[in-house]
Order: C-alpha cells, then sequence, then structure tokens
C-alpha cells in the first residue's frame, strides 16, 4: 500500500516541479521572468500538493475497510518481496469461482453427451373368427389374446454407445420392458431357475472396442438374440404378428460375445453363453456360436449362424431348503446320470433392398436336438428335428403408407415347437398407416393352418386345422436413437 501511495505521489509532483525549476532557468536564458508568475506557479503547486494528500488519505481509510472485511485477502502475491510485488491494477483479474455444485451439474451433462433415452408402447386389438376359449391364440409370441384390448409391451432403452471418433471405447444398453411380451420372453422355471429375477430386464450389457485390426466389439451381459431374422420392437419388423421362427428359436442370451469386421463387406461373430433364453444355466455347459455377416453389396446383407448347446438340465429345483443356506430359488437334486445331448442350430437369413421402396428378405432354418448323445439300454437318442423357413415382401408405397406379406412353413418332427408332430404354415398381410413421426397405425389379417388339428375352436376340447384373426395394433414411440432398436 506504501508502494501504491509512493507510485501515485511521485507520479503527479514530479512533472510539476520540473516544470517549477525549469522555467526560471528558460526565462533567465531568454528574459527576466515576471515575479508575480513565478509566485503563482508556486502556490499552483502548493495546491496540488494538498490534494495529492487527500486522495493518498482517502485510498488509505479504503484499504483498510477491504482488510477488515476480507482479513485473508492479500494483494502481494507468493514468494516475491514486498518491492516484486506488481501493482494491483496491473495484476490479472481473479475469476470468480462457480456456485456450490454448478461444477458438478455441468460435469454431470457432459457426461450424459452420447445417452439416449427411448420410450415405446405397443398395443392391439385381436379378433379370431375361431372364437377360442379362453380367448387364447396358439402358437403366438405377442399377439396372445382375442377379443382383448391388450398391452403388449411397454418399454424403456438406455444407451451409451462406444464412439470412437469421440475417443470413447467403452458402451452400455439397458432395455427395460412390461406388459405380455415380458412374459413370452422370460422363459419359465423348466428353462430358467429363477425368470421372476431377470424378467422385466430385457437387455443389459456393456460393450467394449478393443483396438484390434478394424476393432473388436466385445459385449458382456444379456443380449436380444440374432438367431432369427425377427426381433422384439414392432415398430421395426414388417408384420405386427411374429413368425413361428421368432417364436421357437432364442429370445435372449446371457454371456459374452465378439464381433471382428474384416471389411465392409464382411465381419464375423462368436458367443459363449450360458445356454438358450437362459439368463441362469441349467447345467454346467457353455453353448458357442460361429456366424458372419456378409455386404456384398450395399443393398444386399446376408447373416449366417451356427449354434451349438446342450439344454438338458442336470438338477431339479425342489423347495425343501438343505442345511446350508441359499438364495431362494436355488436349492436343488442333483440328476445322475445328466443327459448330455446337444442342441444344433442352423439359421440363415438375406435381406435384399431391390428398389428404394421394395424391400425382400427370406430366411431357412434347421435345428435338431437329442436328449442323450449316445443310445444306451433304457434311454434313446432319437432326435426332436424342425425345418423350414419364411419369406417376406414389403413395400413402402408413400412416406405414410406401406404393405407387406410372409409366408411360412415349419416342420415340427417330434414336436419340439408344438409338442405335436406336424406341418404348421402361415400366411399373412399387412397394412401400414404412418399417423405422425413415431406414431404407427398397423392393420393384419393372418391365417394359420396345420395338417393335424392344433388350434383351439369355441368348442373346449375340440381342437381345428387352422385360425385365423384379424388384429390393429398401435405403437408409439419416441427419443434420441435413430434407426432399429
Amino acid at each position: 500500500m506504501h508502494a501504491r501511495r509512493c507510485l501515485l505521489s511521485c507520479s503527479i509532483q514530479f512533472p510539476l516541479i520540473v516544470t517549477f525549476l525549469l522555467i526560471p532557468a528558460s526565462s533567465a536564458f531568454a528574459q527576466q521572468t515576471n515575479s508575480d508568475e513565478v509566485h503563482e506557479l508556486r502556490n499552483m503547486v502548493l495546491l496540488l500538493q494538498q490534494r495529492v494528500d487527500k486522495l493518498e488519505s482517502q485510498l488509505a481509510n479504503k484499504t483498510a475497510v477491504d482488510s477488515s472485511v476480507h482479513p485473508a485477502s492479500d494483494s502481494r502475491q507468493p514468494g516475491l518481496s514486498t518491492a516484486d510485488q506488481v501493482p494491483v491494477s496491473l495484476q490479472q483479474p481473479t475469476v470468480a469461482a462457480p456456485p456450490a455444485g454448478q461444477s458438478d451439474h455441468h460435469d454431470f451433462i457432459a457426461s450424459l453427451r452420447g445417452t439416449t433415452l427411448n420410450v415405446a408402447i405397443d398395443t392391439y386389438y385381436d379378433y379370431n373368427f375361431n372364437h377360442p376359449v379362453g380367448r387364447v391364440n396358439l402358437l403366438r409370441a405377442y399377439d396372445v389374446l382375442s377379443n382383448n384390448f391388450s398391452l403388449n409391451q411397454a418399454s424403456a432403452v438406455f444407451e451409451r454407445a462406444p464412439d470412437l471418433a469421440a475417443g470413447r471405447r467403452f458402451g452400455a444398453r439397458v432395455d427395460l420392458q412390461f406388459g405380455q411380451a415380458t412374459d413370452t420372453l422370460a422363459g419359465n422355471p423348466a428353462n430358467e431357475p429363477r425368470p421372476q429375477i431377470y424378467r422385466n430386464i430385457f437387455q443389459a450389457y456393456g460393450t467394449y472396442i478393443a483396438p484390434v485390426g478394424k476393432g473388436l466389439t466385445l459385449d458382456f451381459g444379456k443380449w436380444s438374440s440374432s438367431l432369427g431374422i425377427e426381433g422384439n420392437y414392432t415398430k421395426d419388423q414388417m408384420n405386427y404378428s411374429r413368425a413361428y421362427w421368432f417364436n421357437f428359436l432364442p429370445f435372449y442370451h446371457l454371456g459374452l460375445r465378439a464381433n471382428y469386421r474384416f471389411s465392409d463387406q464382411f465381419a464375423v461373430n462368436y458367443w459363449v453363453v450360458n445356454g438358450t433364453g437362459q439368463a441362469e444355466a441349467t447345467n454346467g455347459f457353455k453353448d458357442e456360436m460361429f456366424g458372419f455377416v456378409a455386404t456384398p453389396r450395399k443393398s444386399i446383407t446376408w447373416t449366417f449362424n451356427y449354434y451349438l448347446g446342450q439344454e438338458n438340465p442336470d438338477r431339479i429345483a425342489v423347495t425343501t431348503p438343505g442345511p446350508v443356506p441359499v438364495q431362494p430359488g436355488l436349492t436343488f437334486v442333483q440328476i445322475s446320470p445328466a443327459p448330455d445331448g446337444r442342441l444344433h442350430i442352423i439359421d440363415s437369413y438375406v435381406n435384399w433392398v431391390a428398389t428404394p421402396k421394395l424391400t425382400l428378405a427370406l430366411e431357412g432354418d434347421y435345428v435338431i436336438q437329442r436328449t442323450w448323445r449316445n443310445a444306451a439300454p433304457g434311454r434313446s437318442s432319437a432326435p426332436k428335428r424342425d425345418d423350414g423357413g419364411a419369406a417376406y415382401a414389403h413395400y413402402q408405397i408413400t412416406p405414410k403408407l406401406a404393405v407387406a406379406g410372409r409366408a411360412e412353413y415349419l416342420m415340427d418332427h417330434g414336436g419340439a415347437f408344438s409338442n405335436i408332430n406336424q406341418a404348421l404354415k402361415e400366411t399373412t398381410a399387412t397394412f401400414d398407416y404412418q399417423l405422425a413421426d413415431g406414431l404407427l397405425m398397423r392393420y393384419e389379417w393372418r391365417r394359420d393352418f396345420s395338417n393335424t388339428p392344433t388350434f383351439f375352436t369355441d368348442v373346449q376340447g375340440v381342437l381345428g386345422k387352422q385360425q385365423t384373426t384379424a388384429t390393429v395394433g398401435l405403437v408409439w414411440w419416441w427419443g434420441q436413437k435413430q434407426g432399429s432398436w
């Protein structure tokens, strides 16, 4: 503070003194200065000196007040002597710290960049012309009730995908689901020890892109199966109802999957999982899947999958707990010897965008399963076998109107799918009307038929060889994620 007063005083007084001293010398050199003028100049210097003293006094009082209000403030810079201090007027301005909690808020918002939240509501009304007892549509995956206003599913999808351009190799996704489809997808106690734990978690997995070649994508957790061309979300399908093969092939897996893309035209996949539709395994065998995705042209995508599993349990759940405390629903009795038969699934499908308006697709499947790997006294290794496929066509008439069709065949040798040895067929016609962005109304006519009486009728215990249904579906969805979910 003393240094500041000195600088201020000197800066004002020095020019005046020099002027006072030089004037007489200059006058003596030119001509004699009038004594009255010299006297007047001296009075001006004295007046200026009084003003400087007054300013210094006011500045000192202000500094004292500031020091009492902010005793921790110090205009000195640590590490410098008093003589080296920079005047306050020349120091860099101090930037005030953000209010408490504001920094954390900004960090939280920044962490959500690249995260999407998506919500969908899928509802329908279905009418079955068989008037089945109990209003049940047999062999349907999602549209299971007739003459009933139904909530198929309400879904919420949280996703933060990896973004190599932003330097982010990690990602995650969680799909929560509620409604009728939840019961279809969750499995049952015969296939999974505790399906109720995972019932509303359709998908939950983390992703890491390893820096290997063009990128090795690794997912760990529970994810939707890519066996079969159809998927879970109605808005991304050509038809409202799902095919037999969607209902028969696995809905989900839990484990590790890897994808490596050699080029834009070819990628390979590998899985190691607990089983088909098993969040918790029923035996110690780990199923595997080997496959590839080829894109020979931008308009053609071909997917091929080979799945190897063992779906026979090695224990039976019991309700009587043992002497050692266990988790609820995890008390078992061992099966000895346990069945060791293998499951083989060969699944292939191709999608062709023939024109900007016309899309064609074809799927072929072969499934064979044995209870025992080898025949022995008292046990048979006769397999259950299913084969067939489905053909699809979709035509976009206008941005709001579209039509689609599906024809399907499933030969169920041994009743692995329907519990009856039969040949199942179905044809489906669908009409779409896009009411608005994210609001779809879908009308559908479907006919199922078999070579064996299979389908419910209006008479208890009497089965028919066919069933015909008419369905109106209404689907809403919104969120930041674009394209298929």
